[in-house]
This record gives C-alpha cells, sequence and structure tokens, in this order.
C-alpha cells in the first residue's frame, strides 16, 4: 500500500505514533473490569471539558455514523415532523436519514457556499413547528464552518430538539453544547482528535433522553441501553478499550495544549493555506470568509484540470488531498488541516507541491 508524505486528507486523518502506541497494549475485558470503567468515565469527563457541556456523553465502538443513525432512530418516531438545515451533502443526508426513519422532513437549503438567512430560518420554525432540527457544524464535503451559535436561539424558542453533527469541527474550533441548546451532538474519533476510525460520541440532554424513553428503539445503535451504563458496569455490547486508551491519550493531549491555542493552530493553518489558494489565481468554495472552515479547505478544480487528472499528478509527487461527494464530485477537491494535519510546516509543503504541479 502506497503511504504519502505529505498527507492532507479531511479525514481520517494521521494518527500520532504516541496514540498509535496504545493498541500495542494488552487489556483486559472491557465487558468486566473497574479499570475499563474508571477509563470511560475519564474520557466522558474530558469530552464534556472540550464540549462544554454538563450533559450525558456515550463513547460507542464504531465509526461516527454509528450515532448518526443512533441518534435519529432513538429520538424520531414515524410522522414526527424534521426541519433539515442543509448547505452540504451531510446536512442534507440528515433529513434522509430521518426520512427513513418515517419523519416528515422538510429541507431548508442555503444557496452554494452560504448557510441559511435567519429570517428565512425563523419563518420555517413559525411555519413547520418542527419537533427536531438538524444541523451540521462543519460540512467537510464543502468547507463550510457554519454559525450554529447564531441559529441556537430561535431552535431553542421553538423548542425543538436540536441534533448537531460537530463530526469534523470539535477540538479544531469552538463548540459550545450547553450554550447552543444542543440536545444531540455527534463526534468522531477520526478527524480533530486525531485517532482512527473506530469511537463516536454522542452529547445526550435531558431532553433528549426523554424523547429516547418515548421512542424506545432496540438497535445495535440505540441510544436508550448506553445511559448510566458506565456506572452500572453494564455495557451493551463489547467495547473497544484500546480504541478508549489512545483517545484518553488524545483528549489528555489537546487540553493539555489549551483549546483556544488549538483552535488559533487551526485557524492560523487555515488562513495560510487559503492564502496560498488565492495567491495560486484558485477559488473557494466558501462564498464568505468568515464561513471557511479552519479544519477543511474546499477548491474550485482550477480551469483546464479534471479531479481525477489533479489527483494523479499530487499523488506522483507524495501529496494526498480529497474529493468531494455529490453535487461537489468533481467540482472541488479538499485540503485537510485538521487534528495532527493543522500543521503550517506540512501544509507548506502541499502548497509548494500543488504550485509546482498547477505551473507544469
Amino acid at each position: 500500500m502506497k503511504t504519502y508524505e505529505v498527507p492532507l486528507v479531511p479525514g481520517p486523518v494521521s494518527v500520532p505514533v504516541k496514540f498509535r502506541e496504545a493498541y500495542m497494549t494488552d487489556f483486559g475485558s472491557s465487558d468486566l473490569e473497574k479499570d475499563f470503567y474508571e477509563l470511560l468515565k475519564e474520557n466522558q469527563r474530558l469530552l464534556r471539558e472540550i464540549l462544554k457541556t454538563t450533559n450525558s456523553v456515550t463513547i460507542q465502538s464504531g465509526e461516527a455514523m454509528l450515532v448518526l443513525w443512533g441518534a435519529l432512530k432513538s429520538t424520531v418516531c414515524p410522522k414526527d415532523k424534521v426541519l433539515a438545515l442543509s448547505n452540504g451533502l451531510f446536512g442534507h443526508g440528515l433529513g434522509e436519514m430521518a426520512e427513513a426513519v418515517g419523519a416528515e422532513v422538510r429541507y431548508l437549503e442555503a444557496e452554494d457556499g452560504r448557510f441559511i438567512e435567519k429570517n428565512i430560518l425563523q419563518r420555517e420554525l413559525d411555519s413547520f413547528r418542527p419537533d427536531v432540527v438538524t444541523a451540521v457544524h462543519c460540512e467537510t464535503p464543502s468547507g463550510l464552518l457554519n454559525p450554529i451559535g447564531d441559529a441556537a436561539p430561535m431552535i431553542k424558542e421553538s423548542e425543538a430538539l436540536f441534533c448537531v453533527d460537530f463530526v469534523a469541527s470539535a477540538g479544531g474550533s469552538d463548540v459550545r453544547v450547553d450554550e447552543w441548546g444542543i440536545d444531540l451532538g455527534l463526534l468522531g474519533s477520526q478527524k480533530c482528535l486525531s485517532l482512527l476510525p473506530d469511537l463516536s460520541v454522542l452529547t445526550v440532554s435531558e431532553r433528549a433522553w426523554r424523547a429516547a424513553e418515548r421512542v424506545d428503539y432496540a438497535g445495535y445503535d440505540a441510544v436508550l441501553p448506553w445511559r448510566d451504563a458506565e456506572e452500572k458496569m453494564e455495557m451493551p455490547c463489547t467495547h473497544n478499550w484500546h480504541a478508549n486508551a489512545a483517545m484518553n491519550l488524545s483528549l489528555k493531549s489537546l487540553l493539555e495544549e489549551g483549546l483556544e491555542n488549538s483552535f488559533r493552530r487551526h485557524n492560523e493553518t487555515a488562513v495560510y493555506c487559503r492564502s496560498r489558494i488565492a495567491s495560486m489565481g484558485l477559488e473557494l468554495y466558501a462564498r464568505e470568509e468568515e464561513l471557511a472552515s479552519p479544519t477543511v479547505t474546499a477548491v474550485r478544480i482550477p480551469s483546464g484540470w479534471t479531479w481525477p487528472r489533479l489527483d494523479a499528478s499530487l499523488r506522483e509527487h507524495g501529496m494526498a488531498v480529497g474529493g468531494s461527494y455529490g453535487q461537489l464530485a468533481g467540482k472541488v477537491f479538499r485540503i485537510g488541516h485538521m487534528g495532527s494535519q493543522a500543521d503550517i510546516g506540512l501544509v507548506r509543503k502541499g502548497m509548494d507541491i500543488l504550485e509546482e504541479v498547477l505551473n507544469k
């Protein structure tokens, strides 16, 4: 398998050796041993600090789609009304998932490269009266960081449950679960935490727990069995001790750096990346500077190039970036500068390679 000297894919990101080493340790049974439950509770405590919440935190074994599905199937009944805020593939996808559960879904789509205007959101909240509102903080396919904090007061006033995917932002950008009234907050291990894609995190408010009790969904991805599982020392399924040990190292490393310092590092790297992109005469997908994500930059494919040709040329020079999905497939490419890859030295190498390739 080929490896790349300049890894700048938008996740799963490069995993530092010190985190990988946790997988080389032999542990006991996660179902039975007190040490595992103490580790799990410490990780929950650290995540509450990072996500700025007093809500429950569940840590489940599986990639982030596990909790995206689990959150919706556990709290949405057939015929419930779901308002899906969308300016990208994942925002729209949350609505499609709710439809699969049987909900009545209304999609509120933003213009290309923008987010939904407040007056339009308020109008839809008033007319549709949703039971649940879904949104994505960082739309990785389009490189957009959405102003969830601005929309939050209107959603709170509507009394709808608020479900937010911050898989690609938490740790690299400020996430305020309690202040923003997020009832269901979704996180994966493979983005800013710089881990393998094997753990998923869900923050659950008391309102969301009550909704889960009402729905009483039973399945591998169900939320309700995780309520107080660590206190009861009863796992719904065999957990991943190795991954939790690696997560513990990652969370402590992030807090030792300091959240504000991490946000600054991500932002400075993103600003440098965008400045180099502009100097090459390339066009960002984000229409407004404040919507450009600090964790991933989406760039329109330059004139005269196709994505397969550009991708192949960059890989020949030892650099891996990402394409995109859905309506943006073949139209933009993405540079992932999150977690371990939020490094100006690494991004500088990548931009030098991109410039060399484009100038050939």
